[in-house]
């Protein structure tokens, strides 16, 4: 080679290294809009919150982590095993690990592809007339390279739908998990409330069939009537009625949280009862704005926003040139001893590229779709964080009004009580018939069914609201 050759092929050389990288500087830049956090409605405060100092410094009720807010030691073990071991956040785990192994197909397009290979062949004729008899031998090694340039950033706006993708599925998986959460303690707040009137039932049942032994037996010597006998009966009968059916809501209940946990029907542990749950009178809600960065549901449809976005880039790239390298190198020889020598050598190296010209209007339309996705997902994100307001704002009023409803009920019910021991009080005198203590007692026993479904009913709108302003999912 002459040094005229050589300089020649030094100044190619760098001709192609300094394309290659102009080729790579301008290939930061990236076609499509940027994404930018849209303007929201935010309220200063949440309706049917009240006005409580001490509220606005404590922190959040969605900022605790669910054990602090669940303190029955029972309950605590159903929600643990029901994270490990439900089906619904296996599947939502599951899907997580999809979408991860997506974004790492999705940002290998950024990359170049790297092949190698090799054969060796043999070959061997027999003497045919005058042509000798012969034996050949050939050996190769290559490797190749290609490489699709990211020049408009298509991979890279691809790689950014797919990274939101990964994120709002993992959003997703934390809603999974506070639903569960929120579930499990108002399924288990239920049975509890289940066993409550059971209880309840049990207690009347067994003292009204004493005064009912006790009614008969006045009957047989003609100081009460035999009407008398048949309103005792009655009392007796609307207590017995309810304990059958308790127990089939019981059973029903622990096989519907035996689902939750991942288990197959069977009885649950119980803890506290429904009564000595603790709650705080009022619970500080936090402030409006720190919801959005908090509800699972709020984040995954951010995301989702962000992922659509991301496609417009894709689809505006798809107008423009795509441009290719690829080369190989290696060894060629027919002696395998002079495999690896200068003349064995062998390369290529070049590039292409490619321009749609007429698609029939196909790529104006992936523009004009992947423009129409994000305003889908900006409406819906707009219209989650609308939905998240009601659901602590309609949380709050519930607590509130439920715990005012349960106080009134516990007057109630202590009132029905006075009123149904004096009734028995004035017939065992002889200043009233039976009716008086029927009507009485029915009244008294119906308020004790009602209040213990009134201390559910407050403790499920902590649930909701714990819900509804984001929290469970924090472990």
């Amino acid at each position: 080679m002459t040094l005229r050759d050589s300089r020649t092929s030094r100044s190619e050389r760098l001709s192609l290294l300094i394309l290659c990288a102009s080729v790579i500087w301008l290939s930061g830049c990236a076609v499509g809009p940027n994404y930018k956090r849209p303007d929201v409605s935010v309220p200063a405060s949440y309706r049917g919150q009240t006005a409580n100092p001490a509220a606005k410094i404590d922190p959040a009720l969605g900022d605790e982590e669910w054990a602090k807010v669940f303190q029955d030691q029972e309950l605590r073990r159903l929600i643990r095993a029901a994270l490990q071991n439900n089906y619904d956040v296996r599947i939502a785990a599951a899907r997580v690990q999809e979408a991860r192994a997506q974004l790492g197909i999705t940002r290998a397009d950024q990359f170049p592809s790297l092949g190698a290979g090799g054969n060796i062949t043999s070959q061997r004729d027999s003497a045919a007339g005058p042509i000798p008899a012969f034996e050949l031998t050939q050996g190769a090694l290559s490797v190749s390279a290609a490489w699709n340039l990211d020049f408009w950033g298509r991979y890279r706006r691809a790689t950014e739908a797919q990274r939101a993708r990964l994120l709002a599925q993992e959003w997703a998986q934390r809603a999974v998990i506070s639903s569960l959460v929120a579930n499990v303690a108002s399924g288990y707040f239920h049975l509890r409330e289940l066993d409550l009137e059971l209880e309840i039932s049990n207690r009347t049942l067994a003292s009204r069939s004493e005064s009912l032994k006790l009614t008969a037996m006045r009957t047989e010597h003609g100081i009460d009537t035999m009407l008398d006998q048949r309103q005792a009966e009655q009392l007796v009968y609307t207590a017995g009625a309810q304990v059958p059916d308790l127990e089939r809501q019981i059973e029903q209940q622990e096989n519907a949280l035996s689902i939750l946990l991942g288990n197959n029907p069977g009885a649950i542990p119980r803890g506290m009862k429904l009564t000595e749950q603790p709650h705080a009178p009022e619970v500080p809600a936090g402030l409006p704005s720190e919801l959005l960065e908090r509800r699972p549901d709020v984040r995954e449809a951010e995301e989702n926003l962000v992922a659509a976005n991301a496609q417009i880039g894709v689809a505006r790239a798809a107008y423009f040139p795509q441009i290719s390298l690829t080369g190989s190198g290696g060894y060629q020889s027919s002696a395998l001893s002079n495999l690896f020598t200068g003349p064995a050598g062998i390369w290529s190296f070049g590039g292409s590229f490619t321009q749609p010209i007429f698609e029939g209007g196909r790529l104006r339309s992936n523009v004009r779709l992947a423009e129409a996705q994000p305003q889908e997902m900006l409406l819906t994100y707009q219209q989650t964080i609308q939905g998240a307001f009601r659901d602590v704002s309609d949380a709050l009023v519930a607590y509130r009004k439920n715990r005012e409803f349960r106080i009134q009920e516990e007057k109630l019910t202590e009132s029905a009580r006075d009123a149904a021991q004096l009734s028995e009080q004035r017939f065992n005198a002889g200043a009233t018939d039976y009716l008086e203590v029927l009507t009485n007692e029915t009244n008294f026993f119906s308020d004790e069914l009602t209040l213990a479904q009134a201390q559910f009913t407050e403790l499920q709108a902590l649930v909701q609201l714990y819900q509804a302003l984001g929290g469970g999912w924090q472990q």
